[in-house]
């Protein structure tokens, strides 16, 4: 194998933050083609929603300028370029989502406390989802003083949360309880709230929806996705950089 040379390609502030960090860790990388290079590291996620690079130029461009036998790295490289190449996707890695969905979660906070005119301690907050972020979210609104409630799907983790001292109810009985809320986050990819049911929420209730596809609809609410990047870009460069040594290392040990 080639000695490792990392092709740095992003254009985002959290690729920036990552190529710093590569570099403190010891691993050459370049900002230019070169048919040295053995890893290609796109932005991640790596394409916008026309499958457009969200660094800008033409990706066969790019892979042309570079050897068939480089690794193509970033998120969501389900592209139809990338088919004849070798690829590591950072966001098929257990590790990067949990990392992620907790700095997701700050970042969501972040935004809450920056529009709440109140005390977190004491406020009513609801997360739609037991996912990832719903839990990371969960936990630092309690340790916040927050009041929190979860709306979960499945009755074995409305059981559990209740058994962590969390109040849990079932999507269907939101409808019922949504003009008690200060503070509601969605996490789930799915139209929960929408319009009409919106119109439920107290007026000066805050908002955020956080799923890759939208959860809530209607006047107010906040549409907060790629989070990581925006608000803790270095955290999240970071957190590319260490994950992609890591799954180097695990591919070639020496």
């Amino acid at each position: 194998m080639k000695k490792l040379l990392i092709h740095t390609a992003g254009c985002t502030p959290a690729a920036g933050f990552a190529r710093a960090r590569l570099e403190a860790l010891g691993c050459p990388v370049t900002d230019t083609p070169s048919q040295d290079v053995t890893h290609l590291l796109l932005d991640v996620p790596s394409f916008d929603a026309g499958g457009k690079l969200r660094s800008g130029g033409d990706l066969q461009n790019l892979l042309d300028s570079h050897e068939k036998s480089i690794t193509v790295c970033g998120g969501k490289l389900n592209h139809p370029a990338l088919v004849d190449y070798h690829t590591l996707d950072l966001l098929s890695d257990p590790g990067y989502l949990a990392e992620n969905a907790h700095i997701t979660a700050e970042a969501a906070l972040d935004l809450a406390l920056r529009r709440l005119p109140c005390l977190l301690r004491g406020c009513d907050a609801a997360i739609l989802g037991w996912g990832r972020i719903g839990k990371c979210l969960a936990r630092l609104l309690r340790n916040m003083g927050a009041a929190v409630t979860v709306a979960a799907r499945k009755e074995t983790d409305r059981a559990l949360l209740r058994a962590l001292g969390y109040e849990a109810v079932d999507f269907c009985e939101l409808e019922k309880i949504l003009s008690g809320f200060r503070l509601i986050f969605n996490t789930v990819p799915q139209m929960l709230l929408p319009e009409d049911r919106i119109g439920l929420c107290r007026e000066d209730c805050i908002k955020i929806d956080l799923a890759s596809i939208p959860g809530m609809a209607g006047p107010g609410v906040i549409a907060a996705r790629g989070l990581p990047g925006l608000y803790k870009p270095e955290s999240s460069g970071n957190l590319i950089a260490e994950t992609l040594v890591r799954l180097i290392g695990k591919e070639d040990p020496q």
